[in-house]
């Protein structure tokens, strides 16, 4: 399956409702590579290409990606019968103890499914599913089909991002989603993104920027703007989403913590080291090219 189809998770931070605005951005290549998964939205949303490399940090995640590629009925028989509702949601979250790699996916695919925005962090992963706007479990099935499908021959890894980075062959597109730079990431991630690591992606992209091609995604930051000024494109964006409030969330029973649902309008930049097609000055460009 090479087509394009929605990404199998709710992740906090993904990229679902800009999907369409960075794709536009993307040049041809035929080597692709994540450092940064997460819910793997672009991934999902492009045509898939010869060679594809999927990778992130978070290990019951990338475990949840194997499982789905390798052994989808199995997956789709464990979760057979299943219902959404609180109290199977306290009890994957609490009670219920993995033995294996398939019940650690399983686990992790109910908790993601039916958890506000896609929270994971046991802290603040709360019950958040909607019968008007989640996926219910009886389409559990066919969404872990087409996913398996898509990613068939598709490399997976649970790597720190620099070896990424540094093992893509020369004339590779990477599609970099790092966590926010001022964000409050301790609430939404298992692993957190120190400012140590920002540094050092940047430094890393630098190093690598005349071998590979990247798009990388931040929050609209000076700082960052600073950090990538060698870059060729910078690019500022806007999209309108809009998060669903729970019964729960409604009565504000967790309003303190922030998870109030309402409409947002995402603020991003699109950090280029290449010329692209949606460049406002692509002809003058173009003259630089031919020079």
């Amino acid at each position: 399956m090479n087509k394009p189809i929605n990404s199998p998770f709710r992740y906090p931070g993904g990229k679902f409702y800009a999907r369409n605005l960075i794709i536009k951005h993307i040049p041809a290549h035929s080597y692709y590579a994540e450092p940064f998964v997460g819910g793997g939205s672009i991934f999902f949303a492009k045509e898939k290409v010869t060679n594809n490399w999927l990778n992130d940090i978070d290990e019951l995640l990338i475990n949840t990606y194997f499982i789905i590629r390798d052994q989808p009925e199995e997956l789709i028989n464990f979760l057979d019968g299943e219902v959404a509702t609180k109290e199977r949601h306290k009890f994957y979250k609490h009670e219920f103890k993995p033995q294996d790699k398939l019940e650690a996916a399983s686990r992790w695919f109910y908790l993601n499914r039916t958890s506000y925005s896609g929270i994971m962090k046991p802290q603040n992963c709360y019950w958040g599913y909607g019968e008007k706007y989640s996926m219910r479990p009886e389409n559990w099935p066919r969404n872990i089909r087409r996913t398996s499908e898509k990613l068939q021959n598709v490399q997976i890894t649970k790597l720190d991002f620099e070896e990424v980075i540094t093992s893509v062959p020369d004339g590779a597109f990477l599609f970099i989603d790092p966590p926010y730079f001022n964000a409050d990431q301790d609430k939404f991630y298992v692993h957190s993104f120190s400012k140590d690591d920002h540094l050092r992606l940047c430094r890393i992209l630098y190093e690598h920027q005349h071998r590979i091609k990247f798009l990388i995604t931040y929050d609209n930051s000076n700082e960052i703007r600073e950090l990538y000024n060698w870059a060729v494109e910078v690019h500022d964006k806007e999209w309108n989403y809009t998060i669903n409030r729970t019964d729960d969330q409604k009565n504000g029973k967790r309003r303190q913590d922030n998870f109030k649902g309402e409409r947002y309008k995402g603020k991003e930049i699109f950090i280029l080291n290449y010329f692209s097609l949606e460049s406002p000055d692509l002809e003058s460009k173009q003259l630089i090219l031919n020079i």
